[in-house]
Formats: structure tokens, C-alpha cells, sequence
């Protein structure tokens, strides 16, 4: 009687997601797959990382920090950004623009020697065809108007309803004027219906708020 072969380890998942990425971690500054990031970078360190990306295989990949402290522990979830337009200066500054990639969870971090730090890390696979129901999508635009007129802001409304359900939570998520955990808690939902869901719910205790923050937090 034979016996059963073992499983190939080509096929296991897990070992095909890990990678070894180079990290830039900034509070506040999120990406999310399909949209861009505009950057400046010009402290040694992340011009160093970028001068290795540039001649390896132009990933960047976006972290937040738990405090805006050197060196503080990281949130377990970022996204990979593969450099774009890219500007060199002559004093060894960047202007870059990262495109996002594929979101990605932290396995551990590890220990190098170069200026930048560096994890190993799982990607995490996005369903890229998610749409929102048609409920779904009036309650955020709903929502997003009256956001939007509480804050004064000029949206072009006939531009943003031809957008896909995809690039308009993830756009609006990006660039949504909250604090970094409520932003860390965008990017960490696990589905489009999820992240609209608490955009939905953030815009609405936003414009319920007093005071003069500008922000808002969860916690």
C-alpha cells in the first residue's frame, strides 16, 4: 500500500508571502494599493533607502509608527509602494512618487545594519474586483456630502461619482484629515464594505465633534 506524498513547499502559502521589506515608517501617512503618495525625503537614512530601492527593485513599503518617536514599534499592517516618478537633487534629496502595490503584515522586524530598518513580512492579498451595493454606496456619498459641506470643502461631485467603488474608499480613506490610529484602522479593514462602513462612522462623529482639533481618534 503507498503512502500519501507529502505536500510540495512551493505550495504552502505562507512561505510564498513572506518577504523581506525595507520600511519607511511616518505617522500619519498612509497608502492604500491603486492610488500614489507624494514624498520628500531628505534625512540620510530614508535617502539612503531610496537610493537602495532605485537600484533594486523600487519598493518602498509604508509603515506607521505606534509614537511619533524614532525607533517606536511599528503597527502590524502597512502597504508596498513601487517607486513611480522619481526627482534626484543635487544635495542627495528625492522627490518621489510611490504607487501602491499590495498591503502587507509584520512577522517580525529584523536586525540589520543598515541606516534603515527592515522587516519580514506576509503580503496580504486584496480582492481587487470588491464592488459595494447600491445601499452601501448612496449611505457613503450621503454621508461624504455632508462631511464635506460641514467642512467647507469644494468637492467636484460629478467627478466623484464616476470614480469605482474601489478608488473612492480607498481615495477618500488616504487622504481623510483623521488621526493616525483611525487612519491605521482604514487600512487594516479587511474588506471594501468594512472600510466604507468606518469611514461612514468617522465621518460622522468628525462632524459631530466641538473644539478647535482638526482631528479625530477612535480611541
Amino acid at each position: 500500500m503507498g503512502g500519501r506524498h507529502p505536500p510540495s513547499p512551493v505550495k504552502d502559502p505562507v512561505q510564498l508571502s513572506m518577504n523581506r521589506l525595507s520600511i519607511f515608517p511616518l505617522p500619519g501617512a498612509v497608502l492604500f494599493p491603486g492610488l500614489q503618495l507624494p514624498l520628500h525625503i531628505f534625512e540620510p537614512r530614508y535617502r539612503a533607502l531610496v537610493g537602495d530601492a532605485l537600484v533594486r527593485d523600487r519598493k518602498i513599503a509604508m509603515i506607521q509608527p505606534q509614537r511619533p518617536v524614532d525607533g517606536a514599534p511599528l503597527f502590524q499592517v502597512g502597504c508596498v509602494g513601487r517607486i513611480g516618478d522619481v526627482e534626484a537633487m543635487d544635495d542627495g534629496r528625492y522627490n518621489i512618487v510611490l504607487e501602491g502595490e499590495s498591503r502587507f503584515r509584520i512577522i517580525r522586524e529584523l536586525d540589520v545594519t543598515t541606516a534603515f530598518r527592515q522587516v519580514e513580512a506576509e503580503m496580504l492579498e486584496d480582492d481587487d474586483s470588491a464592488v459595494l451595493s447600491s445601499v452601501e454606496r448612496a449611505g457613503f456619498e450621503y454621508e461624504a456630502r455632508r462631511f464635506s459641506d460641514g467642512q467647507g470643502y469644494n468637492v467636484d461631485w460629478d467627478s466623484v461619482e464616476r470614480l469605482d467603488d474601489l478608488s473612492l474608499i480607498n481615495g477618500v480613506a488616504q487622504i481623510a484629515p483623521f488621526d493616525p490610529a483611525s487612519k491605521q484602522a482604514l487600512l487594516e479593514a479587511n474588506s471594501l464594505s468594512e472600510r466604507c462602513e468606518l469611514l461612514i462612522q468617522l465621518m460622522q462623529f468628525y462632524g459631530r465633534r466641538n473644539g478647535d482639533d482638526d482631528r479625530v481618534t477612535l480611541q
